[in-house]
């Protein structure tokens, strides 16, 4: 039985990161990944797939509707999906590659199967020959991810009721896709087939989409989508049923008054969210505790109540993001050698990649009137940005909120051109603390995007922005 230090257990960006660091810090690593290609769902069926064919209809979208205006006059403009689904299946095998690659750079054993605990140090991995391996490991990483979720009742398909890994695959453009879910997911992948003609409709349960980010961001995309891309939303309405027959699909659903309609549509994406996935691994056999909704119980240090196992990103508490499964993957591998890293949750960014693209981090307004803080609102729109007007990407805006007294920055919320990028300024502004006039007194590039947010501090520190 092969011995090794530490043992991860999935290769998504948590995984693969985390495996990465251990080696990095000397441990002799193993990982052990269930799907024939690594990276999990980011790279194979969410994140980066996602993001390839936003990026190929928003190509098509605005040669449709603004290439006009910038001078260039197309004709016979059509969209072939089945060469726009290869291209992202490009994308993500480049990706994967370069896992691949990073894997052996640095001298990581990799396992393709099933893995699961036997007892807190032995891991067992089953192959899809049928064969089975076990191998040691003095500490051990769960960080297997999750999958869609779905709701009581409804019957996923994979067909005509499909979850974002189906619809990242059709090779049709729907023609009425209805969508379960105002969240990231449903609007990501609305924005895609929206864009090449779909009509689409999305059912939410609240009263606000993306209703975790700050209310003005959703009301804001709402509207843009509505007016843009001819979203229909019905808010405030529970699902009762789904129910599929040939080519089309019935979504039942009951509004805030009891009242109830009736959509029909020949697609219908479920995009409720996702729930951690600790079923399979042998938890039991290690010890390994999980709460009632199935994430793994860690400490402070990312330490379940096994001393030896840990647990990161989408299977513990927290948002279900990549890039917080990375830091996550880099906390723990340190924290196993000594070191002394932090994670500042309340400073992990969360981004929407729609466009205009929807990006925050901090404290949202709504947060800080619940704590009873006492803050100030600075703002700026795209329209008043040169920048924007030179690009046709004059809706949105950029919304800073500082303490009232000290003036430290405590939110920043975006929604506009490339603040999916821009966010990171203010991420980096809050981990140092600065206040709202330290990012205004700074040098912004003229003309940039970015400028938005030294005037939307302007507007917060003093009430003097310069271009509005």
């Amino acid at each position: 039985m092969e011995k090794f230090d530490v043992t991860v257990i999935g290769s998504g960006p948590g995984g693969y990161v985390a495996a990465i660091r251990c080696a990095q810090l000397g441990m002799k690593t193993a990982l052990i990944e269930k799907y024939p290609s690594l990276g999990g769902t980011c790279l194979n069926v969410g994140c980066i797939p996602s993001k390839a064919l936003l990026d190929s209809t928003e190509h098509f979208h605005k040669a449709t509707h603004d290439f006009e205006e910038h001078g260039i006059e197309l004709k016979g403009l059509k969209v072939n999906l089945p060469k726009m689904i290869e291209r992202k299946r490009g994308v993500v095998k480049q990706t994967v590659a370069g896992i691949d690659y990073l894997m052996k750079k640095n001298k990581i054993t990799v396992y393709t199967g099933h893995g699961s605990f036997v007892n807190k140090t032995t891991i067992e991995i089953a192959k899809a020959d049928g064969s089975k391996e076990q191998i040691e490991s003095t500490k051990a990483i769960i960080a297997t991810g999750s999958k869609p979720a779905s709701l009581p009742g409804i019957e996923i398909d994979k067909k005509r009721i499909i979850t974002s890994t189906e619809a990242l695959e059709l090779q049709e453009i729907p023609k009425h896709l209805i969508i379960i879910g105002g969240g990231v997911i449903g609007l990501e992948l609305g924005s895609v087939y929206a864009r090449l003609g779909a009509k689409v409709s999305v059912v939410e349960f609240m009263d606000s989409i993306i209703a975790t980010m700050d209310r003005g961001l959703g009301k804001e995309l709402q509207r843009l989508l509505k007016k843009d891309l001819g979203f229909d939303f019905y808010m405030k309405h529970k699902v009762t049923g789904v129910t599929s027959k040939g080519k089309e699909v019935i979504v039942s659903a009951d509004n805030d008054k009891g009242e109830k309609i009736e959509l029909k549509g020949d697609y219908c994406l479920v995009a409720v969210g996702r729930k951690p996935y600790t079923e399979n691994l042998g938890l039991d056999k290690a010890g390994v505790k999980v709460d009632a909704r199935g994430r793994i119980e860690t400490d402070e240090h990312l330490k379940t109540n096994v001393d030896n196992i840990y647990a990161i990103g989408d299977v513990i508490k927290g948002a279900m993001l990549a890039h917080k499964a990375e830091e996550e993957g880099v906390f723990v591998a340190e924290t196993m050698v000594g070191q002394k890293p932090h994670i500042n949750y309340n400073l992990i960014p969360g981004v929407v990649y729609t466009w205009p693209e929807v990006a925050s981090v901090g404290f949202t307004e709504e947060q800080l009137k619940e704590q009873g803080k006492k803050y100030k609102v600075g703002s700026f729109p795209f329209k008043a940005s040169g920048r924007a007007r030179a690009s046709m990407d004059t809706d949105g805006f950029v919304k800073v909120l500082a303490d009232e007294v000290t003036d430290e920055i405590l939110g920043v919320h975006m929604i506009g051109p490339r603040c999916a990028d821009m966010i990171a300024e203010g991420v980096v502004a809050m981990e140092y603390r600065a206040s709202a006039e330290d990012i205004a007194r700074m040098s912004h590039a003229h003309p940039t995007f970015t400028e938005n947010m030294k005037e939307a501090c302007l507007d917060a520190t003093a009430k003097r922005p310069i271009h509005l």
